[in-house]
């Protein structure tokens, strides 16, 4: 247990270590240059996007060096990581469109409106369900037929393609105040001690986040949806690898009752008027002015 504990720790830390030299080196080599990247934060400030690609790329090369997790969830982890962030970043950089949330982007579609906040849902949509193929199969059926076994192989594709989507889109609604985002995927920590391919990935997860995690408190850089959106897409894939059906039927409950919740509900308000999680939130950050 302390061996596996301790090859744990080392990897968060490869994780933290190779996101932050992305982040060193994409900000010496901005692609397409560093005000492209440029945003204003909640205070009027400016500030970089670059910390999302920088999460995307580290906790991507973090995966491929993971121990006791499978190629193939290594290649569904990897896709869901680096898809995400794809189509996270053309909402970053090409965001057309005044509509915000979920059912916002769904009724811009439903309308034959295609903008960047569309071509992001379906992405990361199309990105989950090709993780969850990816990902081997926990349900056994023994004898059952063809048909069963297909049938049942669909089902779990799709549950599995809908945790990592909804996680990835989830992720993204903390990404509003300065280190928030990267709070929450630290209290995941615990998940480390699941079944080692699982708590692995939550390892790259949460290391890819603390490496980053100076930067994004000092209101330097933020993630963006490019980087919230491959945390959260990563942290579903370490999910569906993890768990049953059962298991996955439960995340997928929690991920999209909290989505359609922020449809009605500010997350910052609940959280400034909740005072272990306005404390938890403010934690590291500059005073409020």
């Amino acid at each position: 247990m302390i061996r596996r504990l301790i090859g744990t720790a080392s990897l968060a830390a490869c994780a933290a270590f190779a996101a932050r030299d992305a982040w060193k080196l994409l900000k010496k080599y901005p692609p397409g240059g560093a005000e492209l990247w440029e945003r204003q934060n909640h205070r009027g400030e400016t500030l970089t996007l670059l910390e999302g690609p920088a999460y995307t790329l580290g906790s991507a090369a973090a995966v491929l060096i993971a121990p006791g997790v499978p190629a193939r969830t290594k290649a569904a982890a990897v896709v869901a990581t680096l898809g995400s962030g794809v189509f996270g970043a053309v909402d970053d950089l090409r965001e057309t469109g005044k509509s915000k949330g979920l059912r916002g982007h769904l009724g811009e579609l439903a309308r034959g409106h295609v903008t960047t906040g569309g071509l992001k849902v379906l992405g990361i949509g199309a990105t989950g369900l090709v993780a969850a193929l990816l990902v081997p199969s926990r349900r056994e059926l023994g004898d059952a037929g063809a048909v069963v076994r297909g049938l049942s192989r669909t089902t779990d594709t799709l549950i599995s393609g809908a945790v990592v989507a909804g996680s990835a889109n989830l992720m993204n609604l903390f990404d509003l105040r300065p280190g928030r985002a990267i709070k929450v995927m630290l209290l995941f920590a615990p998940a480390v001690a699941a079944p080692e391919k699982a708590g692995n990935l939550v390892a790259v997860v949460c290391g890819a986040g603390a490496g980053l995690l100076p930067y994004d408190l000092a209101e330097k850089a933020m993630l963006g949806d490019t980087g919230a959106n491959a945390a959260g897409a990563l942290l579903g894939t370490a999910a569906v690898s993890g768990l049953d059906r059962k298991g996955q039927l439960a995340v997928l409950a929690v991920v999209g009752g909290l989505t359609l919740a922020s449809e009605k509900i500010s997350f910052t308000k609940v959280i400034a008027n909740t005072p272990v999680l306005r404390e938890l939130d403010q934690l590291g950050r500059r005073p409020a002015q």
